[in-house]
């Protein structure tokens, strides 16, 4: 059994991560956001606390990483505007260390999980409202991911190795916070913003915003099924929840991309 959980922890993400990867070149890269919007870091780190720590405490974990959400958002909205007047390295910088800030404040929060749904997903509304506008640069075409993939897939192995060998330790809300740190987030957007420009890092973080609403109905689910039904369950139940937000969201957003627009 311990054999077992250690090899889910060493390649479960990193082959996730490959297969998201591999589709958005066979598919392209609408495919690979599509997939990348589904907890492929979080959600097996959830999985293998539930296996290690219990149900009672990955539940608990999950509602850290629902209200973790926020501080993704602080950080998205760090690196669009610094952006604009720093380069890669400064502008992740200051994404990380509002992130930090923002993830200090909400451990320091104590708030049930429907209100922290809640809280979530009005934040996932307003925060596109606040990016600057965007000068009409011409976007770069996206290059291969080759030099990046290896570094996505090391972060998220090492992620997952630290929150649920140090989970005892840094007990279930912290170790549910930590399952959120933006490993996707800091490795993909730094390299297409290097590669491709701010214009298409920032379009990618616009677009990468509307994949939390299922992320937020994973987590939401997760933290309530693990009180009352098996692992196997609930991790069923809250990954087809978040399957049918996922494809409801993109049919909204089509409708609403598809709209006459009115002069």
């Amino acid at each position: 059994m311990i054999d077992s959980i250690f090899f889910l922890k060493l390649l479960l993400v990193p082959l996730l991560i490959l297969s998201v990867t591999l589709a958005g070149r066979r598919w392209g890269p609408a495919v690979a956001g599509w997939l990348s919007a589904f907890p492929i870091v979080a959600g097996p780190i959830l999985l293998i606390l539930s296996l290690e720590q219990g149900a009672s405490f990955a539940a608990t974990a999950a509602q850290g990483t629902l209200l973790a959400v926020i501080a993704i958002l602080v950080f998205t909205l760090a690196y669009v505007w610094a952006s604009r007047r720093f380069n890669v390295f400064g502008s992740m910088l200051c994404a990380l260390v509002m992130y930090g800030v923002a993830l200090a404040v909400l451990q320091s929060t104590q708030i049930d999980i429907m209100l922290s749904f809640a809280l979530v997903i009005a934040s996932l509304l307003i925060t596109p409202l606040c990016f600057p506008a965007v000068a009409p640069d011409p976007i770069a075409p996206a290059k291969s991911s080759s030099s990046d993939l290896p570094w996505r897939m090391l972060a998220a192995a090492l992620l997952v190795l630290f929150v649920t060998f140090s989970a005892s330790r840094l007990g279930a809300r912290m170790s549910g916070f930590l399952a959120m740190f933006p490993i996707m987030s800091t490795v993909l957007v730094g390299f297409s913003h290097r590669h491709s420009g701010r214009t298409f890092a920032v379009a990618l973080l616009r677009g990468m915003i509307y994949g939390y609403f299922a992320f937020a109905t994973f987590c939401l689910l997760i933290s309530m099924l693990l009180k009352e039904q098996t692992i196997g369950v609930a991790f069923l139940i809250a990954l087809t929840s978040a399957l049918i937000v996922q494809l409801a969201v993109k049919a909204l957003l089509s409708i609403w991309q598809a709209r006459p627009v009115l002069r």
